[in-house]
């Protein structure tokens, strides 16, 4: 027997929110609106983090969430970087480029904990 998954129609609305907010954050980075870009990481963000929040109880839905926001924070951050030209080569080689691996990885941690620890203790 097979588990449906189905999210409640006020978390449905606030993620498909969440993607229009990042749509037009990106599509702001692309075309080099830098001060739409800049404002849009706000709303972008908070409301990430209000899904994630939401989605507390539900342990998959947490972890895959709270990647998502990592992952944001370091798409921002890479945006900031090509913004300003900060990107690379700012310090010692080093960018903003380079410093968005940071909550990438996390991100990715937060992932392989997930699968690897917690799921396991779950079975």
């Amino acid at each position: 027997m097979s588990e449906q998954y189905s999210i409640p129609g006020r978390f449905r609305k606030i993620e498909n929110l969440h993607i229009l907010l990042w749509l037009l954050k990106d599509t702001c980075w692309a075309l080099n609106f830098r001060i739409l870009g800049l404002i849009m990481i706000i709303p972008t963000i908070t409301v990430a983090i209000l899904i994630t929040w939401q989605t507390r109880a539900l342990k998959s839905e947490f972890y895959h969430n709270l990647a998502v926001d990592f992952w944001i924070v370091a798409n921002c951050t890479w945006m900031v970087g090509e913004f300003f030209g900060i990107d690379e080569d700012a310090w010692y080689g080093y960018g903003l480029r380079q410093a968005a691996l940071i909550p990438f990885i996390l991100g990715l941690l937060t992932i392989l904990y997930y699968y690897l620890v917690n799921k396991k203790k779950k079975e």
